[in-house]
């Protein structure tokens, strides 16, 4: 039976002796003659490329010439802008000192004595009592008088 066994499963894969369901031994595979088997073909590594280096230095030094100028001149523009910046502040507060003036002088010439020393220059006069008209009908209401009182000398 087991001539049988393994005959039957030699037929079948040709590599292993079994006996029913068991595997009794590997059989090694006949060796295969040297002269046969040809020597595996292997691809040659590519050839050295040489690139030329000098324009690959050139255009490294020219980007960092470039970035060196852009710097240079980023950083120009910032100093100018500062000194700009410097100017109009100066400027800023020679104009707020003006406006603080102007705003003085204003509040001193609306001042009542202010108003009433110009008014008599012009050669005015303190009105007395005032008289209103109602606009709907027309009616005075109070008894208008002229303003008495002398014109100053100056507004003659």
């Amino acid at each position: 039976m087991t001539q049988q066994a393994t005959v039957g499963n030699e037929s079948r894969s040709g590599r292993y002796r079994t006996v029913g369901s068991a595997a009794l031994a590997v059989q090694p595979e006949a060796a295969a003659p040297q002269e046969a088997r040809r020597p595996r073909l292997r691809l040659a590594p590519p050839m050295p490329v040489a690139a030329p280096r000098t324009p690959f230095v050139l255009l490294i030094v020219l980007v960092v010439v470039a970035g060196v100028l852009g710097i240079l001149v980023l950083n120009t523009k910032i100093a100018e802008g500062g000194m700009q910046l410097t100017e109009m502040k100066k400027q800023q507060q020679q104009l707020d000192l003006r406006e603080q003036q102007i705003s003085q002088e204003i509040a001193q010439a609306e001042s009542p004595g202010h108003l009433d020393a110009a008014a008599k220059r012009l050669g005015l006069v303190p009105a007395g009592a005032p008289a209103f008209i109602r606009l709907p009908d027309g009616k005075i209401i109070g008894v208008p008088q002229p303003a008495t009182g002398k014109p100053s000398i100056t507004s003659q």
